[in-house]
């Protein structure tokens, strides 16, 4: 996820915004640390926090219910973004974004035209999307994936839900 988000911010936030990422140990220490960090952090400004976390096998709305009350007594301004399923979801959403990164090792169009395909046309929907992609290309891993696919991901367009949502809430967040 750290990777993906600090190649697409750049593109999400207007010049001049700074952010910073920071790494989990997955999500039992997301949510352990999530006080504890919100707490500890005293820059002073105009600081917001953006909490992103994998919906996999939870009820969206409960998952970010759990999450905004582990931040409420905080008292800073956080915004939740769940990605529906998993991180790969959003990779469904651009494959053309996908056929660029790989496009030297697969054909480009064979990645782009899984779009057509029912299966991919709601990547939210697409059970265990980071197995899916294992599967469509064995090569893939989660970091390296994440590097190669971010800069050619469109932030405008992409039809995944989750990731809009992502998108959008970040710039009006930001522009609050």
């Amino acid at each position: 996820m750290k990777a993906l988000l600090d190649i697409l911010l750049p593109k999400i936030l207007p010049n001049g915004i700074e952010f910073y990422t920071i790494p989990h140990n997955g999500k039992t220490d997301l949510r352990r640390s999530i006080p504890r960090k919100l707490r500890g952090w005293n820059e002073p400004g105009d600081v917001r926090f953006v909490v992103v976390h994998d919906q996999d096998s939870h009820d969206c709305m409960a998952l970010k219910d759990e999450l905004l009350q582990l931040c409420e007594p905080c008292k800073k301004t956080v915004l939740i973004r769940i990605v529906c399923q998993e991180l790969e979801a959003w990779y469904f959403g651009d494959l053309n974004a996908v056929g660029q990164a790989y496009g030297d090792t697969y054909k480009p169009e064979m990645i782009k035209g899984l779009s057509a395909k029912a299966k991919f046309r709601f990547p939210d929907k697409v059970i265990n999307p980071k197995e899916e992609l294992e599967r469509i290309i064995p090569l893939y891993q989660e970091v390296s994936g994440a590097r190669k696919i971010a800069p050619f991901m469109d932030v405008n367009l992409n039809s995944s839900t989750s990731f809009m949502a992502f998108v959008n809430g970040v710039r009006k967040f930001i522009s609050a």
